[in-house]
């Protein structure tokens, strides 16, 4: 919900900017702006992603933990639509769209008692599709802003199942995709005759629908394990997305450009553009964030869900960094920032079926979680369009990004014994174990940048991470019956990144602004551990993590050379 919240608060002080604009001033130039139309057919491609929350209900009743699975994900695809404007400032259209996804998440589900045997609940996307209506208001200059919002059908197309734990591993699965609603909200700029670039939130809810659960084992403690037969869970998902999108008009000449923005006989708007320019600044980002590692009941086990094991952390961050952007030659340009800082608060929660005393299921709680990160990002981009008040391009670029996490105390909030090593609780001066991780990710996105008059600029990053990789290292300092107690992890996957930014030119060289932000990486590959440093064959070990918050930030614009 905190991506949620941060999005919509962009798009609305977005709106609010745009819509400025249009308020009357005297001309900059004697030539006005000609009104543009948004009339005619329209295709596109766009990038971005997408937040995924899925509830599993519990038949037994409510659940001790978990139920909740997140699954976030990149997306890519195109868009179809037509847009007829009947009058100055109104517009409607309809739009169909099509994303490819690859969003995978788990979570620990059907935990109604650490008697029970429970599940881990996982979540596989593939696709989105949406038919919408479109309504919008025309403002700006020339009418060449869109101010937007849209509704209408979507379709999920996954894969979701339900496994039991260590050592049952029976299932059930589910392949059907699924219908439902969705609502959005996004601001377009013409950027020329034949082209447009789109800034776009969207919500869909799939409501809920039954799913069979798999039979388990109960333990009556002092008698024996006894079979629970199948039940029934209602399954509720809904879907955040955002997306960075280029449309071309049909009929629309791709060479042409909009040429009133300056006085008849002077230099084109395109020149002026300055080439070399440096903007330089800092940032203050509060961020929260979430890593869990899925510690898999078999040695190599495929597409297998069964878990021995898992430790989710969860953290709040507070960092500070130095970002900047060179717009170079040729269109080209170098961006990046770097940072770190330390971990406000944070807990941890360490799962485990079957392993201690026999005991079917058991959690604990370590809290809290202290720790640091730190991360650096460097693109390399090539602006396809380009303009005095807007930018538009695509990059590759490098992304880092490391976490330390050490989890203090342990209390038993599931399945406890006196013989258990939380059995009494421990102090939270206590160290309990420690988990330091890496993550190096190749970037290739969409970078837009547009001016929304009066000063200020909207720009979006989103970045697809087509190749991950993660190393990390456990520590579980409190465990006397291994000789080794660190284990070292390693895994590939994939990952995605989103950022927005409103910004607010002070002076010709000094802005301020405020961003929100979104990382999500996993390693679902090759991903395993050597644990308590033992040899291969491993264990294998599904690992995720998330980062998103907001950021205030400050920067320097310097001239280029003449």
């Amino acid at each position: 919900m905190r991506l949620f919240a941060s999005t919509t608060a962009m798009l609305i002080l977005a709106a609010t900017t745009a819509a400025a604009a249009d308020l009357p001033r005297l001309p900059l130039s004697p030539a006005a702006p000609v009104q543009w139309s948004w009339t005619g057919l329209y295709w596109g491609a766009h990038l971005g992603g997408s937040f995924g929350q899925t509830s599993f209900s519990d038949p037994a009743g409510p659940g001790l933990y978990g139920g909740q699975v997140r699954s976030p994900a990149a997306l890519a695809g195109i868009q179809l639509g037509y847009n007829y404007q009947p009058n100055r400032n109104w517009l409607i259209g309809v739009e169909a769209d099509v994303s490819a996804m690859n969003g995978n998440g788990t979570q620990s589900c059907l935990v109604s008692s650490g008697l029970f045997i429970s599940a881990n609940c996982r979540v596989r996307q593939d696709a989105l599709a949406t038919l919408t209506g479109r309504a919008g208001f025309v403002t700006g200059p020339g009418g060449r802003t869109l101010l937007y919002a849209k509704a209408g059908a979507a379709f999920l197309s996954e894969r979701l199942d339900i496994t039991i734990g260590n050592p049952i591993g029976s299932s059930t699965e589910s392949t059907d995709g699924r219908w439902g609603w969705t609502a959005g909200a996004g601001i377009e700029r013409a950027l020329a005759p034949a082209w447009s670039v789109k800034f776009e939130y969207d919500y869909a809810n799939f409501g809920s629908r039954d799913m069979a659960t798999p039979s388990s084992y109960r333990l009556v403690p002092g008698v024996d394990y006894f079979a629970t037969p199948q039940g029934v869970s209602k399954v509720s998902q809904d879907l955040h997305a955002v997306k960075v999108g280029l449309n071309l008009k049909f009929g629309g000449d791709v060479d042409a450009r909009f040429d009133d923005y300056h006085l008849r006989g002077t230099q084109a708007a395109d020149d002026r553009v300055e080439r070399g320019a440096v903007e330089v600044g800092g940032r203050v980002w509060y961020s929260s964030g979430r890593f869990q590692k899925d510690l898999g009941a078999t040695v190599n086990q495929g597409q297998q869900n069964i878990l021995i094991s898992r430790l989710t952390y969860q953290s709040t961050a507070a960092s500070g960094e130095m970002f900047g952007r060179v717009d170079g030659p040729y269109d080209t340009f170098l961006k990046g920032f770097a940072g770190g800082g330390t971990l406000v608060s944070g807990n941890m929660h360490d799962e485990d079926w079957i392993a201690n005393d026999g005991i079917p299921y058991s959690n604990t709680l370590h809290d809290p979680v202290k720790g640091s990160i730190a991360y650096a990002t460097l693109d390399v981009g090539y602006n396809l369009l380009r303009g005095s008040d807007y930018k538009f391009g695509g990059f590759v670029g490098y992304n880092y990004y490391r976490e330390n996490k050490s989890a203090y105390g342990c209390v038993q909030t599931a399945g406890a014994t006196a013989s258990q090593i939380c059995g009494s609780p421990i102090s939270n001066a206590v160290l309990a174990m420690t988990e330091n991780d890496t993550w190096h990710s190749l970037r290739v996105g969409f970078n837009g940048e547009l001016g929304l008059g009066r000063g200020s600029k909207l720009s979006a990053d989103a970045a697809y991470l087509p190749y991950v990789k993660m190393f990390g290292t456990d520590n579980h300092v409190m465990r006397t019956d291994v000789t080794d107690t660190v284990s070292p992890e390693q895994g590939t996957g994939q990952g995605v990144q989103l950022e927005a930014i409103l910004s607010y030119q002070v002076t010709n060289a000094f802005s301020v602004g405020a961003g929100a932000r979104y990382w999500a990486m996993w390693a679902t590959t090759n991903a395993y551990t050597n644990i308590f440093g033992s040899e291969c064959p491993c264990q294998t070990l599904p690992t995720r993590t998330e980062r998103y918050g907001t950021f205030l930030q400050a920067a320097y614009k310097f001239d280029a050379p003449r």
